[in-house]
């Protein structure tokens, strides 16, 4: 009986999880892409009679398959931070580290994520590695993290970056090495 009660549960959450990801998709530009939570039945066990499989189709036409064999890097990235953004609702997280989330996606949708990193960011403290200046720009406080070796060991080094450093850090991550006066007036805006 008890996983009778868990199974409609999981049910019922599968398919509120899946409207919230659909909304949450959209302003990650990923407004066509197809989420869903397929609940199967399972032999039963200790964690119940189902099992859960997260199934996406990113391309209108395209077929639906499981999320981690469909998706490409920058899809995957995206389709996680909207699932952390959804799951965040349901209880207080005070903190949460994306470790380069935005991999794979530039432009616009670097901008996209980084707006909706900030946007979650309203409500818990969010740590965010990144190698992406629209990314880096959206952020309250910018770090800069540096390996330094020796003969016998790397060390990381980690800095806040002061107003004028953070400028100029966006600035080489823009333009690379030589910064140039154009990448330095896109670090202020």
């Amino acid at each position: 009986e008890a996983a009778g009660v868990l199974s409609r549960a999981r049910k019922s959450a599968a398919q509120a999880l899946d409207l919230a990801m659909g909304a949450e998709l959209a302003p990650l530009k990923m407004e066509r892409a197809v989420f869903t939570t397929q609940v199967k039945d399972a032999d039963p066990s200790a964690t119940g009679v189902d099992q859960l499989d997260f199934v996406v189709a990113t391309n209108p036409g395209a077929p639906a398959g499981p999320l981690a064999k469909i998706a490409s890097g920058g899809e995957l990235s995206r389709f996680l931070l909207a699932l952390k953004v959804c799951l965040s609702r349901a209880g207080a997280q005070n903190t949460m580290i994306f470790d380069e989330i935005d991999r794979g996606v530039g432009g616009a949708t670097a901008d996209a994520v980084g707006r909706r990193l900030s946007r979650l960011a309203q409500d818990a403290q969010v740590l965010v590695v990144t190698h992406s200046p629209q990314v880096a720009a959206l952020g309250d406080r910018h770090f800069q993290v540096a390996k330094q070796q020796s003969a016998d060991m790397t060390l990381s080094r980690v800095d806040l970056l002061s107003d004028t450093a953070r400028v100029n850090e966006i600035a080489r991550m823009i333009s690379g090495d030589t910064i140039t006066t154009e990448a330095r007036a896109a670090a202020r805006t």
